[in-house]
């Protein structure tokens, strides 16, 4: 099956959007291909502003209508407990918010963007895509990571080269209790970082400690800026170490 033959058996539905490289591409070519779609946008403290911001972009190119729907993610304990299936806890609230959404605006049918290259293996929250019955037509289809980058430069997409970004939660260690404030001083740090010319780069917590983990090219940026980054996240980490394993080799 390809894409225009999924968009043939199911030509109205309901894309969950979070204005990353995949489900931006999966909004472009449902934009083209099904008879009718809607865009929902789920905010909870997981997501840092520039994804919203991001997203609104690719669905005003799209011409796709985008909701903006809440999700009080901190008040499940199974998600704020960080145990290693926390993804699995965090999908279920975050799909059944917009499937019931979608649901009041006629649609039946909800789709993801995971893609051909995702290890189910490793992925709890597709456990809980399979248990909701979301639907991923690029990995039904085919589409491995390459591929959608490939094709989202073709068709012009901002999002063809942005860096794969897991949510704020992935920056704190399995078993440690997440809080609203460790989620900021993570999206924090992340911004300062991107201010000073770092690109695909993780800031994670390590107890009270901020372990940088950059790309090695980016090196040399991390020692002539030590003294300034050592001061800015001081404000919310009691140390700050960088991984000298580079992340082009994690």
């Amino acid at each position: 099956m390809d894409l225009k033959e999924f968009f043939q058996t199911y030509p109205k539905v309901a894309v969950a959007f979070s204005g990353g490289t995949d489900s931006s591409f999966l909004l472009y070519q449902a934009s083209k291909m099904a008879a009718e779609v809607s865009a929902y946008y789920v905010e909870s403290a997981f997501q840092p502003a520039f994804e919203k911001e991001d997203a609104m972009r690719i669905a005003s190119v799209c011409g796709v209508e985008l909701h903006f729907l809440k999700a009080d993610i901190l008040s499940v304990k199974e998600v704020t407990n960080n145990p290693a299936n926390r993804c699995y806890y965090c999908k279920i609230r975050i799909f059944e918010t917009i499937k019931n959404a979608a649901v009041r605006d006629g649609f039946t049918v909800l789709l993801d963007g995971t893609n051909a290259s995702d290890d189910a293996s490793d992925r709890p929250g597709m456990k809980a895509l399979e248990e909701l019955s979301v639907l991923s037509p690029l990995r039904i289809c085919g589409y491995t990571k390459d591929h959608i980058r490939e094709e989202s430069r073709a068709a012009g997409l901002f999002t063809a080269d942005k860096p794969a970004y897991a949510c704020l939660a992935t920056r704190i260690a399995t078993g440690e209790t997440i809080t609203a404030e460790k989620l900021r001083a993570t999206e924090e740090a992340e911004n300062y970082l991107y201010s000073l010319g770092f690109r695909d780069f993780r800031v994670r917590r390590m107890g009270d400690t901020a372990k940088l983990q950059l790309k090695e090219s980016q090196f040399t940026l991390a020692l002539q800026h030590r003294e300034e980054i050592a001061a800015f996240l001081g404000r919310y980490y009691c140390a700050v170490c960088l991984d000298f394993v580079p992340r082009d080799s994690q």
